[in-house]
């Protein structure tokens, strides 16, 4: 997966033929910075930080499934956070550099469609923003 920032545009690229590659290029938003995986590694999420939006692709089907508002400033999830809500399942969690709030955001189709790719949750923090979030596999 291949960000071209200021294009908005992600590049998935087929290496398994490493002399004819396979590039298949996605419209998203400009301004692609940083993001990671959902739990079952079919979704990538990155933020489009400048414009306070995270992409999702599903590099299974090789497009675009989603592009949401954070609702924060500056969405920098670092390559986010996997972890289960009791309410809304399986969520991905970016922190924001320009204010307090942390967005969880509903990763699962199958099993929670109703919250897929969409904010379910904000947590406010206490400061003015982070760089990242991370989780535990003990907490």
């Amino acid at each position: 997966i291949v960000n071209v920032k200021e294009t908005g545009k992600i590049l998935l690229v087929d290496y398994s033929d490493i002399k004819n590659l396979k590039t298949t290029e996605i419209e998203a938003e400009r301004f692609l910075h940083d993001g990671g995986f959902d739990s079952t590694k079919r979704y990538f999420l990155v933020a489009a930080n400048a414009r306070g939006k995270v992409a999702v692709v599903d590099t299974k089907e090789g497009k675009l499934t989603a592009l949401l508002e954070t609702g924060g400033q500056t969405p920098h999830p670092g390559r986010g956070a996997n972890l289960i809500h009791p309410t809304y399942g399986p969520v991905w969690v970016t922190s924001h550099l320009g204010d307090e709030t942390v967005a969880l955001i509903g990763t699962d189709p199958e099993g929670h469609p109703d919250n897929a790719w969409k904010v379910v949750q904000t947590l406010y923090g206490l400061g003015g923003g982070s760089l990242f979030v991370k989780t535990h596999p003990k907490s």
